[in-house]
């Protein structure tokens, strides 16, 4: 009697990356080449929650050889949570079962880790799995300085575009906030910030006290624009994190309670336009101050997710396609791959929970590590050394119209 081939299921959840399509490329060559057949598994976990079995894609070599050059998901992708109820998470086993699946590979981002590592728990022994880190928010708990693969291309493009309006903002003597992604962290605002020589950059990260009120984000915004003029400068590029809406006290914004929710409990960041809600609230109070400047609002997300991705991306995503697929071949299950100091090392599961949420780790950005300081001695802000210097302090407080005592008590906080 033949002895069944192995059968591998890819799916992709989450937002789109740079890369998907070389992580499924490469694990689809190397799995048909150690002997099993390969099914991509169409919208994420989306159709399996129902029971589906009728959204999957047979993947051959020839399917997959060329688009690891590709931008987007070759399999497409959702947001769809199969951790949300038992039934869900039991629908999937079951479609999972039905496809004669036995080894699972997911690609995603930290909720998607925890709902492959939820199906393996489920699964109880039925199905190896292995999940693959994607985000462009890099926030992945992954060793420091070891990126999600995404990150890379989505701050190389979102660079580009700043530097663009860095240009554009001084032609025309704007000031331009840019938004960009990143749910919690501030990875990729701070990388794109910081490779395009932005004015600043504002990271969840540098807030302590939770929430932040709306005041203070505008006032530290302000301080930076006057410092700024007094170097001679009516223009300049702030880079903000869309993560400051988690973050900002939600009496400053109206409420937050008409905002959507996607199947994971997350504001749906796409309803809150941080950077318009900035751009009036920092025209009024620069007019009152008697200030004119010219802001406008930019978000820059939808732009880098299915970017075609950079060398550096692909080379790495063949890497993670490569490893993951063999250590199914291997016998392994219940981990992330990752790649230290030039191997393989697969990351358990259980090491990726935080025991006090009860979800997967969230990686922030390090402020006390000097890649961050670095970014900050090239940023345009007040620092608490301008506030003593008694020539600096009134320079500013005169373009303010203020007091110097006046000027040092409204901007002391921005420190």
């Amino acid at each position: 009697m033949t002895e069944q081939r192995p059968t591998v299921g890819i799916l992709v959840g989450g937002g789109p990356a740079p890369g998907i399509n070389s992580v499924i490329s490469a694990a689809t060559i190397r799995s048909i080449l150690g002997g099993s057949d390969v099914l991509g598994i169409i919208d994420g976990f989306k159709w399996l929650m129902d029971g589906s079995t009728g959204q999957i894609r047979p993947l051959s070599i020839e399917d997959v050889s060329r688009i690891h050059f590709q931008g987007g998901s070759y399999l497409g992708t959702s947001r769809a949570n199969p951790t949300k109820n038992a039934e869900s998470l039991d629908n999937v086993v079951f479609a999972l079962s039905s496809l004669g699946i036995t080894r699972v590979m997911t690609i995603g981002g930290d909720d998607t880790a925890f709902s492959a590592m939820k199906l393996e728990e489920r699964a109880g022994g039925r199905f190896q799995v292995i999940h693959i880190p994607k985000t462009i928010d890099n926030d992945l708990d992954l060793p420091y300085g070891i990126p999600t693969f995404g990150f890379h291309t989505a701050r190389h493009v979102g660079a580009e575009i700043v530097k663009n309006l860095m240009v554009d903002a001084r032609t025309t003597t704007h000031w331009y906030l840019v938004v960009t992604m990143g749910r919690k962290a501030g990875h990729l605002a701070l990388g794109i910030g910081k490779a395009a020589g932005a004015t600043l950059t504002v990271i969840p990260e540098e807030f302590h006290e939770r929430p932040v009120r709306l005041q203070r984000v505008v006032d530290l915004l302000i301080g930076a624009m006057i410092k700024r003029l007094d170097h001679g400068r009516t223009d300049g590029v702030a880079v903000l994190s869309e993560g400051l809406i988690e973050i900002l006290d939600p009496r400053d914004l109206g409420g937050l309670e008409h905002v959507e929710r996607d199947e994971y409990g997350h504001l749906r960041m796409n309803q809150v336009d941080v950077g318009d809600v900035l751009r009036r609230e920092l025209t009024k109070q620069l007019h009152r101050l008697g200030f004119s400047t010219s802001l406008v609002a930019k978000n820059v997300g939808y732009e880098l997710r299915c970017a075609d991705p950079i060398p550096y991306d692909i080379e790495y995503t063949r890497d993670l396609g490569y490893c993951a697929a063999q250590y199914l071949l291997d016998g392994g299950t219940s981990a992330m791959v990752s790649i230290q100091n030039g191997r393989f090392t697969p990351i358990p599961f259980k090491q990726l929970m935080d025991s006090s949420t009860g979800r997967a780790k969230v990686r922030m950005v390090d402020m006390d590590s000097q890649s961050y300081q670095i970014a900050r001695q090239y940023m345009i802000r007040l620092t608490g050394e301008d506030l003593k210097n008694q020539d600096a302090l009134g320079r500013y407080a005169a373009l303010a119209g203020l007091s110097p005592e006046a000027f040092r008590e409204r901007f002391s906080t921005v420190l």
